[in-house]
């Protein structure tokens, strides 16, 4: 268990124990091994990691450590880290060595008005271990965020949305047949949790892909503004340009990629989609 997890989230993982066949089609399925198993908050609960990073300044506020973390129902065509999908392919750690590695650094991420981020994957997925630390985190004075889909959102109870100051919430599409084609799920739980994150007034960053000829349609992405405009507690949209560094990972795991012979979005293109957003009075990165 004290082993160093420190590293990219580019680079790949793949557990030779309890992972999917990743020449198949079974690789894109859920997996009763994806699932969470029950967890008591207190206990020093085993969760499953891809890597963490230290000093991000792009997965919340200031300098963040961030801990990747494995599983995921979604099935992104951009997706960066595919070997994420699956829980077993990260490696186990004990909420208790995490904290221990968190704690190296609390003083630098609190002086840089930084923080944790867990991302993935989804760490929904693994609700009991990412809120055991989120809430020692907190206990530690430290700015919490989560990087989600929202997915899973009915699974996180009022109280666990008070660990949690920032939501970076990735809306995939506004046209609910988009956002199936781009995630093999549907939008609707996305849409009720970021209605539900409103109503409570929880702090949140909207995040959406701008992928030329799959999202970047000019009534989608009016979709996705319009949502947006409903939402009260919504601090920032984020644009995120489609890019090519997940192309490596899909042809290792024996995956065809299917947006191998995409381009990045133009300059004009970003452009257009921005002003999309800020047309609704929305603060635009």
């Amino acid at each position: 268990m004290a082993q160093s997890l420190t590293g990219s989230r580019y680079e790949l993982h793949v557990s030779k124990k309890g992972a999917a066949d990743t020449k198949s089609q079974d690789y894109y399925t859920i997996h009763p091994a994806d699932l969470e198993e029950s967890g008591d908050p207190g206990e020093d609960i085993v969760g499953y990691v891809h890597s963490w990073e230290v000093g991000s300044t792009v997965d919340g506020p200031g300098i963040r450590f961030v801990a990747f973390l494995t599983g995921c129902f979604l099935r992104c065509q951009y997706c960066h880290n595919p070997d994420t999908w699956h829980r077993n392919n990260g490696r186990p750690v004990t909420v208790g060595r995490a904290m221990q590695e968190i704690g190296k650094y609390a003083q630098v991420l609190k002086i840089s008005r930084g923080g944790i981020t867990l991302s993935g994957g989804e760490p929904m997925v693994q609700k009991a271990f990412a809120m055991e630390i989120f809430r020692r985190s907190k206990q530690l004075g430290l700015h919490t965020c989560i990087d989600t889909a929202g997915r899973l959102g009915e699974r996180m109870t009022d109280e666990d949305l008070t660990q949690i100051d920032l939501h970076l919430l990735d809306i995939k599409s506004g046209d609910p047949a988009i956002y199936e084609k781009v995630t093999r799920q549907p939008l609707q739980p996305t849409l009720d949790y970021a209605r539900r994150l409103s109503t409570l007034g929880r702090p949140m960053w909207v995040r959406f892909v701008l992928v030329p000829g799959l999202t970047d349609d000019f009534d989608n992405v009016e979709k996705v503004a319009d949502i947006c405009a409903e939402l009260r507690s919504l601090e920032r949209v984020e644009i995120l340009r489609f890019h090519q560094m997940g192309r490596d990972k899909w042809q290792q795991l024996g995956l065809e990629y299917p947006l191998r012979d995409i381009e990045p979005p133009s300059a004009e293109l970003s452009d257009r989609v921005r002003g999309q957003f800020r047309s609704r009075g929305l603060t635009v990165y």
